[in-house]
């Protein structure tokens, strides 16, 4: 059986990324490395970022096209949040990981948003606009062309 990172679903990814900062933070001395905390701020980027998800959760659930990275994608989905980045719900959760290193302010934590980015635009992004040129071929393309991948 062959790893793949894409079989994995992104939210879980997030979680794992805290859990392991969580340990991190409070068994290692790299609590002590406060690089920046600003818990208001934190929590403004946090709930834009739950609110930048939900919204384009929705927009998927309005349009009944798969969520799931890999499955079968039935419709493209280009209104809404969808008309200034082609990838608000993976937005949405960096933002989160932002907010919630910004509230801690810890490496660790800054490490797992910045991974978290990393994974989801080297692995799940390429992985699904290769998927989505494939199965809507120049209407994906036009959209790739006006609407950037992350802001």
């Amino acid at each position: 059986m062959k790893f793949r990172l894409i079989d994995f679903r992104p939210p879980r990814i997030a979680q794992l990324l805290v859990a392991i900062a969580v340990l991190l933070h409070w068994l290692t001395p790299l609590r002590q490395a406060i690089v920046y905390s600003n818990p208001a701020l934190g929590a403004v980027l946090g709930i834009a970022g739950f609110a930048t998800m939900m919204r384009a959760w929705w927009l998927f659930r309005q349009a009944d096209t798969a969520i799931c990275p890999t499955a079968r994608t039935a419709q493209l989905v280009t209104l809404g949040i969808y008309r200034f980045t082609r990838n608000p719900m993976y937005l949405g959760m960096v933002a989160m990981l932002a907010g919630l290193a910004l509230a801690v302010g810890s490496l660790p934590f800054y490490a797992a948003a910045v991974i978290y980015l990393l994974i989801i635009d080297r692995a799940f992004c390429r992985y699904e606009e290769r998927k989505l040129e494939l199965g809507f071929g120049d209407d994906y393309l036009a959209y790739r062309k006006r609407v950037r991948r992350w802001i």
